[in-house]
């Protein structure tokens, strides 16, 4: 059976990108999105609800990522999901699912105004 992990999404940045070193040298820069849905309840109120998650990217995308985005620009990303595991300083399991990014489309500028079709880079030469 063939399986399938990806995972395409739309929202806000939510955080300044934040990039690091690997061990190996290559760039990751990881930054959290937020994806807003609206509905309507089952009483007809119109609501909204966000959802948070931490994206990571590398190489040539995590250097992009790193000078092109702040806080509260549009972004298209493309990826796939990763749970990391670790233990806590008071010896509990915590987990974390991350997209790993190998698609990063930027649909304003820093400046908040419309943009053509941002940067793309598409790779996944991340260790994991």
């Amino acid at each position: 059976m063939v399986g399938l992990n990806a995972v395409m999404l739309i929202g806000n940045v939510g955080t300044d990108p934040e990039m690091r070193y690997a061990p190996s040298g290559s760039p990751v820069t990881s930054f959290r999105l937020a994806v807003n849905r609206r509905f309507n309840t089952g009483e007809g109120e119109r609501t909204e609800e966000t959802e948070w998650f931490n994206v990571v990217t590398w190489n040539r995308t995590a250097e992009n990522c790193n000078q092109m985005l702040t806080k509260g620009q549009s972004v298209y990303v493309e990826g796939r999901l990763r749970t990391r595991s670790w233990e806590g300083q008071d010896g509990q399991r915590r987990y974390r699912i991350e997209v790993i990014a190998n698609r990063v489309l930027f649909l304003t500028r820093r400046d908040a105004s419309p943009a053509r079709e941002g940067e793309t880079q598409e790779e996944d030469n991340s260790p994991f």
